[in-house]
């Protein structure tokens, strides 16, 4: 009994387009979660580090 090849759809092109672009992107960042996207952050918002003080150069 012979049996019928798979013809590729554009689907399955789809789905090869994605896993290169991950493996592309473990590559280049390596593996595991890396954010692309971070939620605004307001200017409000307290922060201890010199470089969001208003005065930084004049630790005094």
């Amino acid at each position: 009994m012979k049996r019928k090849k798979k013809k590729a759809t554009t689907l399955d092109a789809v789905k090869a387009m994605r896993k290169g672009g991950r493996e592309a992107e473990m590559d280049i960042f390596g593996p595991g979660f890396h954010s692309f996207n971070r939620v605004h952050q307001s200017k409000k918002t307290y922060t201890r580090k010199a470089k969001h003080k208003k005065n930084a150069d004049q630790d005094s």
